[in-house]
């Protein structure tokens, strides 16, 4: 069962420029999400990854991903006013190159949480082919 979907800056304290999703489609709270993030190609780092073949940088994938697991953590009514930060990237695969326009399709499974950190996997992809993977570990510390 899904818990009430609100959009991103209701729940995660990430803003533009480093809002890396643009909307969550599925949470069951402090388990799993899905949603996606769209690139429309005006990201300014496209202009340099790679002039010529611009290609969604490996470590922005994860950091979508990241902010898709936190939104599932943070939507858990404890967790309210936390942060999740990132304690570290395990298993990190890169399966295809994500270029301007396309859509990343992301899911967070969550299988760890305690008060003080946790740990889930994450999984991007663009119609249905595997972009990224990664293991997430996180620890929560209190907003300022």
């Amino acid at each position: 069962m899904s818990d009430i979907l609100l959009p991103p800056e209701a729940v995660i304290p990430h803003r533009d420029p480093f809002l890396l999703l643009t909307e969550v489609t599925e949470v069951t709270s402090g388990e799993r999400a899905v949603g996606h993030w769209d690139l429309t190609g005006d990201e300014p780092f496209f202009a340099g990854h790679f002039p010529g073949r611009p290609t969604l940088p490996g470590v922005l994938m994860c950091e979508s991903i990241a902010q898709l697991g936190a939104y599932a953590l943070l939507s858990r009514p404890d967790f309210v006013g936390r942060l999740a930060l990132f304690g570290g990237l395990d298993g990190v695969r890169f399966r295809r190159q994500v270029v301007p326009g396309e859509r990343l399709d992301l899911e967070v499974e969550l299988s760890r949480v305690s008060a003080r950190a946790g740990k889930g996997t994450g999984r991007a992809s663009v119609g249905g082919e595997e972009a990224c993977r990664c293991e997430l570990m996180f620890v929560f510390v209190d907003a300022a």
